[in-house]
């Protein structure tokens, strides 16, 4: 019931270059450990629909998922960005870039884009 997100990001070199393999740093939102190794990302829902037919019950999702890469430096952060891009690329579609920030508390670079998922059930 839910896209692939981490799936295609652990499964590509390029984005276990940067974000490591054991863990891979790509969390659920709220999940990332305190005190993580940057650059990290985290993922979340942020919409979705079934695709409804008068007769059927449906055989597809889709999915909207936030992706937010965080990084000491902005250059890093958009590396994984283009990173996790080609990772999800050849399954989904990148709907956002949603733009980049710095947090003014942690100084962390910050980039956020959406990808949507058509999902089979």
């Amino acid at each position: 019931m839910y896209p692939p997100v981490f799936a295609l990001a652990a499964a590509s070199p390029g984005v276990t270059a940067l974000l490591g393999s054991n863990p891979v740093r790509l969390y659920l939102f709220g999940e990332a450990p305190q005190g993580v190794t940057k650059p990290y990302a985290v993922w979340q829902m942020v919409g979705g629909v079934p695709e409804n037919y008068l007769g059927n019950v449906p055989d597809t999702d889709s999915f909207t998922a936030q992706i937010d890469v965080y990084a000491d430096r902005a250059s890093t952060a958009r590396q994984v960005s283009q990173a996790l891009r080609d990772a999800y690329e050849p399954a989904a579609y990148i709907t956002n870039w949603n733009g980049e920030s710095r947090d003014p508390d942690t100084n962390n670079y910050r980039i956020s884009f959406d990808v949507d998922f058509i999902v089979l059930r």
